[in-house]
């Protein structure tokens, strides 16, 4: 039966990038009870390696070692994500169909372009969503989502908060080790930055993150808007 409500709802322009964003802490919210959603946008037709039946098995089983509950993928094309009206409906439609508390997407600033825009669609489709005169491809109810906020793939960026993840980041390495056709080395590979040791530089950022915020590993994250935080938590 498909889960039609969701606490978390994560948006990756292709299968991987939540789990280089935010693996770790997507497994620490399951394990709290939380109900988490990803959703990937494209199929990732045009990657250099492996196919999109390999893609779709490889994000199947990463999601299950993170603990999420529920992995789907929209049809819009690689290489393709434009801030047209009809990728805003379809992601729009996801929105009002799980109904999340908070949605995560890329950060804006990444070297791949499909990173960017899939930031500003999902940016876009968060306030349309909310508007009840908007009207979508599934005719789904309004919905307003309490909080956007931006996980890092490529980039370096410093953050506005960040999550300690030292319990899950081996969920977290295990969830991209699942990749192989991604980030394997073969004899058969196109030569690409992720072949080369990117698992590795990912779990140093981590470190770093970790170590800036007294961790031993932690993810970090963009906020456009102030965070609110309770007085109480000020004395702790």
């Amino acid at each position: 039966m498909l889960l039609e409500q969701a606490d978390i709802l994560a948006f990756g322009a292709h299968a991987d990038d939540i789990e280089i964003g935010m693996g770790g802490t997507a497994a620490q919210l399951a394990s709290h009870g939380k109900k988490v959603v990803f959703c990937d946008l494209t199929q990732a037709e045009l990657s250099s390696n492996g196919n999109v039946e390999l893609r779709k098995k490889e994000a199947a089983e990463a999601a299950g070692i993170l603990g999420v509950q529920q992995r789907i993928t929209l049809d819009l094309p690689d290489r393709g994500l434009f801030m047209t009206s009809e990728h805003i409906d379809k992601v729009v439609s996801v929105i009002r169909r799980f109904r999340p508390k908070t949605v995560f997407a890329p950060y804006y600033r990444d070297r791949h372009p499909d990173h960017g825009n899939c930031a500003r669609l999902v940016e876009e489709a968060c306030f349309s969503a909310g508007v009840k005169k908007y009207i979508d491809s599934s005719d789904g109810e309004p919905h307003k989502v309490s909080s956007v906020y931006f996980y890092m793939i490529n980039g370096f960026h410093k953050p506005s908060f960040t999550v300690d993840i030292s319990e899950t980041i081996n969920q977290k390495l295990a969830s991209l080790r699942a990749y192989q056709s991604q980030f394997d080395k073969t004899e058969a590979s196109v030569d690409t930055p992720l072949v080369n040791g990117y698992i590795e530089t990912v779990e140093a950022r981590e470190r770093l993150f970790g170590q800036e915020s007294g961790a031993a590993f932690a993810e970090g994250f963009i906020s456009k808007n102030p965070i609110l935080v309770p007085a109480a938590l000020l004395g702790e």
